[in-house]
């Protein structure tokens, strides 16, 4: 085997930040530099060659050079892709499938990918917060995770990751940004945040149509959908888009939010959608004292898992440093990993990921 290839051999582990996928599957290894004495030059093209993503592929790839054993020394140039280079790339990435033949991609059987609905019955049970921190905590395990932002009237997801760059667009599709190792699309990147979505019934469905088939997801594990409070328009365009997506329901402890939450699992049975478990938010607060206060009652999440016969996945304590992350854009597992809250969403996540996929699809079963 040649130096040159022994080097794409290793570089082929190496994802690009934003396309996610392999740096020499997408082409975008522009040339490398005979190793000598240990020393290697690779030069890599990039749709947006910005400080963090230079500095991200930089040690992603002098990382995969040395562990592979081709070379210690190694210098990594940056370029941004021309036009010609772009349309490469697009050709790859889609495979020759024109605009008008693109179809939903996690409703391929084929498609290895988890949709995870994350719903409840009503606001202010911190549904969002729950999809942001098990996305992260799930893209830590080493899966590769996104979140559609799915609550078009009421889009947080972009600012409670603290994300500020816009989706890129490639030809006719839209890369999504990605922080802390979850990409996202949200109606948050085109609207302003003091403007009003006033949207009727076929808009919102378009925009979702939009956001699954031309957004550039990549080879995800887990797509998480945040979706709105209650059983209206969105919720009935997910289920004929995502016929296979699961149903998570969120919870506070109280019997009142348990009984609103119900009609949630009520409508995922009417359109034929798997409710997984149940996730109670806000069980308790441990005070200054070392106690714990249930303020919001006890209960909730348990009684409505039996009622609808699924587990009651995991209970997240109330502490002020989950609502201030999701205001400041740093997640909670992001800001205090070790902390009470941000370990009940990495046991959220192990359960999710242990519950593996509802039904098993196979390419091979598909009809035509």
């Amino acid at each position: 085997m040649s130096q040159d290839s022994k080097v794409l051999d290793a570089l082929r582990t190496v994802r690009e930040p934003r396309l996610r996928g392999s740096i020499v599957d997408l082409g975008l290894v522009k040339g490398v530099g005979g190793v000598k004495r240990g020393r290697v030059s690779v030069r890599i093209g990039s749709l947006e060659p910005t400080l963090p993503t230079r500095a991200q592929l930089t040690h992603a790839v002098t990382q995969a050079l040395r562990d592979a054993g081709v070379a210690d020394d190694v210098r990594v140039e940056i370029d941004e892709l021309g036009p010609d280079e772009q349309r490469a790339v697009y050709d790859v990435m889609m495979g020759g499938t024109p605009a008008g033949a693109r179809t939903v991609p996690f409703d391929d059987p084929g498609n290895r990918a988890r949709v995870l609905g994350i719903n409840s019955g009503k606001g202010g049970v911190g549904k969002s917060s729950v999809t942001v921190n098990i996305a992260i905590a799930l893209a830590r395990r080493g899966h590769q995770v996104a979140i559609l932002d799915a609550d078009v009237y009421g889009f947080s997801i972009p600012k409670m990751l603290g994300i500020e760059e816009d989706p890129i667009s490639l030809e006719d599709i839209m890369i999504p940004p990605v922080r802390h190792g979850v990409a996202v699309i949200s109606t948050g990147f085109f609207v302003g945040d003091e403007q009003a979505v006033i949207w009727r019934g076929p808009m919102l469905h378009k925009a979702l149509q939009q956001f699954l088939v031309d957004v550039w997801w990549g080879d995800l594990d887990y797509l998480l959908v945040d979706m709105p409070p209650g059983t209206g328009d969105v919720a009935l365009s997910m289920s004929q888009y995502v016929p296979r997506s699961e149903v998570y329901i969120v919870t506070t402890p109280q019997a009142a939010a348990q009984r609103v939450a119900q009609r949630t699992a009520a409508m995922a049975a009417k359109v034929n959608l798997p409710v997984r478990g149940v996730i109670e938010n806000m069980s308790w607060f441990t005070g200054d004292d070392g106690k714990r206060y249930e303020i919001f009652g006890r209960g909730g999440g348990a009684e409505l898992a039996e009622r609808i016969g699924v587990p009651l996945l995991g209970q997240v304590p109330l502490v002020p440093a989950l609502r201030e992350g999701g205001d400041i854009g740093l997640p909670i597992t992001v800001a205090e990993p070790d902390s009470e809250a941000a370990q009940a969403f990495v046991t959220l996540a192990d359960a999710v990921h242990a519950l593996g996929p509802k039904r098993i699809y196979k390419s091979a079963l598909k009809i035509n």
